[in-house]
């Protein structure tokens, strides 16, 4: 399908590629990955004959037809419909030749073209273009109307749904889930796995990588490296290769290190069953993600909030929305410290409104916000780049936020979000999407907020970025609203999940796995919509008993490290070894040595709860 023969390509002074071989056959779905400005698309571009190596060849079958998603979209009159369908060429080639046919009289050429039609679908073409609209968000009365009525991330929906309409042999996805909220992406990623034909998709999402690709092209240091598998395939292969350079393990040992305590922290920490059970899941793969992303070139952490106020935030019977029409009602929420919550629900649903309120920047229409004294927010909105000042440099930012910081502990700073050398003192306006995005993060978070609110951070972002971002999430003292299409940051960071739909923000019993089936289901589903209506009831009924099971056993888990650190205190007191007090020391000793083994049987317990609850 696709060969690449010793390829070098350079961009001005630049090298990208150096003499990179390898071949992709009919059917695969290749995941494209790499950092940010080592050539993803640039490779997109020879793929399309909009580039021409240096040396070396590009291979690809004649009469091949290539789809893919076009960057702008005029304002155009067109009815997004009949937009989408223009994706269909041979389809659109057709209608024009029969409607020539038709005012000729051409009773051959109507017949002949008649079949075609047939063989191509072509009847039934609307149909499968509203499917689409469908799949991707936009309504019945949406697909009639016109492009340029939609903005412009909807517009880059449209130019997907076009591009999905093409019956092609090769399909090239840029970035495909950037535009969209989550509901759109599973529909996605279940229409991607039905593609007959070869697709190579560049994304930073790993959950999408792992649902639809069978191999993964590395573009690292000049070279394109081809793995079998998904995302977290190819993190594991490049994991156990990375592990034998002795240059990264003392990187490993630290990242291995903060894993540790991020486990320790969740065991002592966790709540929900659900939740447990998903972060179980997350244990395993962040640990093969740290190690492969070992040689990343971020590495921060924030900084921590200088006061933790209780409760920060409480909306209750709050109604938001815009003008007099509320969009939301009836919230009721509690933020404190150490909560973690990931919003979701289908664009257009109020994810957005509510962090707007609960940062300031929108009142409330009824109900009541208390907002605690000490509240310091951390907002990254959507469109947090725009607020970027295109002629300073990433050290005139910093310094507008901080006048009395010195220089050097700006440099160090920024040093974490890979701004080096000269880097910090250039103006911003050439700097790439990444490079404004990771700028954008580092400003949000550097007056040390206790409340962070993420609106989409990681658009630009690449993997090694995502990662960095991951591991500094899990270490915040503070509390966090997320709203992300990336389900990997979702679940590594989020304890609680919130469900915005339908005018109600109301918490959801179950992970990112229950919110998909909850999504499938929810369209053969009448009357109550609930999670619940998906699970089957038998299995409800032991889920629950479980749950309660696994709640008792947290709770006693609790107690008995709380006892514990009591005796860790007293035996602490240098006096308790004094001979006199050799019978309490013997007492405390013997109760410690109880409790620890108790403790391991009530966490060995808890364990095999948690895997009964994922075997269902």
């Amino acid at each position: 399908m696709l060969t690449f023969s010793n390829v070098t390509l350079r961009r001005g002074a630049r090298k990208l590629l150096e003499r990179a071989s390898f071949t992709v056959h009919p059917g695969w779905r290749v995941g494209l990955v790499g950092r940010n400005g080592t050539g993803k698309s640039s490779l997109f571009a020879m793929v399309l004959g909009e580039l021409s190596p240096d040396s070396g060849e590009v291979q690809l079958p004649k009469q091949i037809e290539i789809a893919w998603v076009a960057q702008e979209t005029p304002a155009l009159e067109r009815v997004a419909l009949e937009f989408a369908l223009d994706g269909d060429t041979e389809l659109r080639r057709c209608e024009a030749e029969l409607e020539i046919a038709e005012a000729k009289h051409d009773v051959a050429r109507i017949a002949k073209l008649h079949d075609r039609l047939n063989a191509i679908g072509g009847y039934a073409a609307r149909s499968r273009a509203a499917k689409l609209l469908d799949g991707l968000g936009f309504s019945n009365e949406a697909q009639q109307r016109t492009v340029a009525s939609f903005s412009g991330g909807w517009r880059m929906r449209l130019n997907l749904a076009r591009a999905l309409m093409c019956r092609s042999d090769l399909l090239l996805l840029d970035e495909p889930t950037n535009h969209l909220d989550l509901d759109a992406v599973f529909w996605l990623q279940e229409w991607l796995r039905n593609y007959d034909g070869t697709l190579f998709v560049i994304s930073h999402d790993r959950e999408f990588l792992d649902a639809v690709t069978t191999h993964t092209l590395h573009l690292h240091s000049e070279t394109a490296t081809l793995y079998s598998g998904g995302y977290s395939q190819f993190e594991r292969l490049r994991a156990e290769r990375m592990s034998q350079a002795a240059a990264v393990r003392e990187q490993q040992v630290r990242q291995l290190a903060h894993l540790q305590a991020f486990v320790d922290r969740f065991r002592a920490q966790a709540t929900k069953a659900r939740q447990a059970q998903s972060r179980l899941k997350m244990i395993e793969r962040i640990q093969i993600g740290a190690a492969a992303h070992a040689d990343s070139e971020f590495s921060f952490s924030f900084r921590p909030p200088l006061k933790l106020p209780s409760p920060m935030l409480r909306l209750d019977r709050v109604a938001i929305g815009y003008g007099d029409k509320p969009q939301l009602s009836g919230v009721k929420l509690g933020i404190e410290p150490g909560d973690r919550i990931g919003l979701l629900g289908p664009n257009g649903a109020g994810k957005s409104t509510l962090i707007k309120l609960i940062a300031g920047d929108l009142a409330a229409l009824s109900g009541e916000v208390k907002r605690a004294p000490d509240l310091k927010i951390g907002y990254f909105a959507q469109h947090q780049l725009e607020s970027l000042d295109a002629q300073a440099s990433p050290m005139l930012h910093l310094r507008r936020l901080d006048p009395d910081a010195t220089e050097q502990s700006i440099r160090d700073y920024l040093g974490g979000f890979n701004f080096k050398g000269d880097r910090v003192y250039e103006a911003i306006e050439p700097f790439s999407g990444g490079e404004k995005a990771r700028l954008a993060l580092a400003l949000v978070v550097y007056p040390q907020p206790n409340l962070l609110l993420l609106d989409e951070p990681t658009n630009h972002l690449d993997l090694d970025m995502r990662q960095a971002l991951e591991m500094a999430l899990q270490e915040f003292k503070g509390a966090m609203l997320l709203v992300s299409h990336d389900r990997h940051l979702v679940s590594s960071t989020c304890d609680a999940l919130w469900r915005v739909d339908a005018g109600r923000c109301e918490p959801f019993d179950g992970d990112l796995d229950d919110y998909a089936r909850w999504l499938s289901q929810r369209g053969n589903t009448t009357g109550d919509k609930s999670p619940a209506k998906v699970l089957d009831a038998a299995a409800k009924a032991q889920q629950r008993a479980l749950r309660d099971t696994v709640g008792k056993l947290e709770s006693q888990m609790s107690k008995t490290q709380a006892r514990l650190a009591e005796i860790d205190s007293r035996m602490g007191d240098a006096t308790l070894y004094e001979a006199a007090r050799k019978k309490e020391l013997d007492k405390l000793t013997d109760e410690q040595r109880q409790l620890r083994a108790r403790l391991d049987d009530i966490e060995a317990q808890w364990l095999a709860g948690m895997e009964q609850l994922e075997s269902l």
